[in-house]
């Protein structure tokens, strides 16, 4: 599947964005000619995404279930001559004295490089360009590198807010360089697995799940991202249902920035949940090591469950099981947990080191060198039975789209199906507050306060410590819950806020498409 290129913002946005998206866009490519004074070849475009349920189990390698918003990163693009050497970037931003111009070169030999320890806008550039330069090489031969570029960045995803801001950046710098380099056919899985492997040159370990949403989607369906065996995105219809089922993200306006909280929060997750893996597979006595696979740290807890199912009950190919059996290892996985990695208080290097039979000095070279990471014991029960748990209920959250409850009537009963759906995301929140520790009192008071307005699902997205949260409301719910944000959390957290602040805060989303390549013609729409 390919990353389509288009002609009309009708094939990008919902509807009711279009006129909006064609006033930005057209001020996008004057800025452009003003600032370069020549027009723009293309735009590469890719939107931010609301993690409907799946939290912190992608780089586990679980399924999860996202999807696109209309909030997304514009790149409007010039190609240089291609017998300029060293490529030159020249890369500037709508909003200049929040992210400066910058210029850089594209080495000849070597990679690009990138110094993850400065908070620096343009090292998602980098990065992007880092991983497209790779593919071009292989498709190109290992001396070829990147043509030099003029490019006008405009982003509507919030930074730090949780809707996958840097993924958006990333995808869409990677998409724009493979465009810009003659790759007028660039395959959705390609792009998205380097855009993974990317972003963690910015120091960043994500799992990929946000890199799927931002590229795959089609308008009107949620995904079910797969990584096991391989990477695989299947677009899902939302049920049609009475009243109508909607998703309203709202922000906190706590910001969660990943690349400074890193080593204490998402990173530290990153590590705990593969150290887990390794220990159960010690606990348990697996004969095999586990499988080298796409987790961060080269194993993962799904890599776990898999081995162990293989050795324990000769369940060969693990994704070929039915989603009812998957769902009863699942269950069988949560008691094991639960009952041998019992240490609520979390785990020491040195007890780490026991149960694999290594040294403490190979604890930190296998698990802590890859990336900052800062803690003195690990909680390896609260996370695995994190990643477990969450699982199970995306396949039961994914069972329920597929095969909704119907009435008497053989049409879908909208009450059960919105409650079912519900009570899965509220068990989401709470596991993310309580056992995974990534929520916020910010994200929790949103959550409560929407339940009390009628919403029958409220739970954190993204990487949480901050950031937005996501809501299953009924149609005729959705100004209530408004209501009630804007005076019980808004009003009185920020007595400022101006209504165009606060219009921002609040959106009432459906599912929005993916990455694409818009061709500019004339310099304009």
């Amino acid at each position: 599947m390919e990353v389509p290129t288009v002609s009309s913002l009708d094939d990008v946005y919902p509807e009711a964005a279009v006129e909006n998206q064609k006033s930005r866009w057209q001020q996008l490519l004057s800025k452009f000619q003003q600032t370069y004074n020549r027009p723009a070849n293309f735009v590469s475009r890719s939107p931010g995404r609301v993690n409907i349920i799946g939290e912190h189990i992608d780089y586990s390698l679980y399924e999860v279930i996202p999807m696109a918003i209309t909030a997304d990163v514009l790149m409007a693009v010039a190609i240089h001559p291609g017998n300029e050497k060293p490529s030159n970037v020249r890369l500037a931003n709508v909003d200049p004295d929040k992210f400066p111009t910058r210029n850089f070169e594209i080495p000849t030999e070597g990679e690009i490089p990138i110094d993850a320890t400065a908070h620096e806008w343009t090292n998602y550039f980098k990065a992007g360009t880092r991983g497209a330069s790779i593919l071009l090489q292989e498709k190109k031969g290992k001396d070829y590198s990147s043509v030099g570029m003029d490019v006008l960045v405009d982003g509507t995803v919030p930074a730090g807010g949780g809707l996958s801001s840097s993924a958006a950046f990333v995808c869409a710098s990677a998409l724009a360089v493979m465009k810009a380099n003659g790759e007028d056919v660039v395959d959705k899985t390609k792009l998205t697995e380097l855009a993974i492997v990317s972003e963690r040159a910015v120091g960043v370990n994500s799992g990929g799940m946000d890199q799927s949403a931002s590229v795959f989607p089609i308008r009107g369906s949620a995904l079910y991202v797969s990584f096991k065996p391989s990477l695989t995105a299947k677009n899902v219809s939302i049920p049609v249902t009475d009243p109508e089922l909607t998703f309203v993200i709202a922000q906190s306006f706590v910001t969660s920035d990943k690349h400074v909280t890193a080593p204490v929060c998402y990173n530290l997750r990153v590590v705990e949940c593969t150290i887990a893996a390794a220990c159960l597979a010690k606990i348990f006595g697996l004969q095999n090591p586990l499988p080298k696979d796409a987790g961060p740290l080269g194993i993962s807890l799904k890599g776990f469950h898999d081995a162990y199912f293989e050795e324990k009950e000769g369940v060969k190919d693990n994704f070929k099981t039915s989603v009812d059996d998957l769902q009863k290892q699942l269950e069988q996985l949560i008691e094991l947990t639960d009952n041998y990695l019992p240490q609520t208080n979390g785990y020491s290097r040195e007890e780490i080191a026991h149960i694999l039979g290594f040294s403490e000095d190979e604890v930190e070279k296998q698990f802590l060198s890859s990336f900052p990471v800062r803690a003195e014991r690990f909680l390896l029960r609260q996370r695995a039975l994190h990643v477990f748990t969450e699982a199970l209920r995306v396949l039961q959250f994914m069972d329920l789209l597929e095969k909704p409850p119907t009435g008497s009537d053989g049409k879908t009963d909208s009450k059960s199906l919105m409650k079912q759906l519900g009570d899965l995301m509220n068990e989401t929140q709470d596991s993310c507050r309580d056992v995974y520790e990534c929520s916020c009192p910010e994200i929790d008071e949103l959550c409560k306060l929407a339940r009390s307005a009628g919403a029958v699902g409220s739970r954190l997205t993204g990487a949480g410590w901050g950031g937005c949260s996501v809501h299953l409301v009924p149609a005729d719910k959705v100004e209530k819950v408004k209501e009630v944000w804007t005076r019980d959390y808004y009003q009185k957290r920020f007595s400022g806020m101006t209504p165009e602040r606060l219009e921002e805060a609040i959106v009432v989303s459906r599912p929005g498409s993916g990455s694409c390549i818009y061709t500019v013609k004339g310099g304009g729409l």
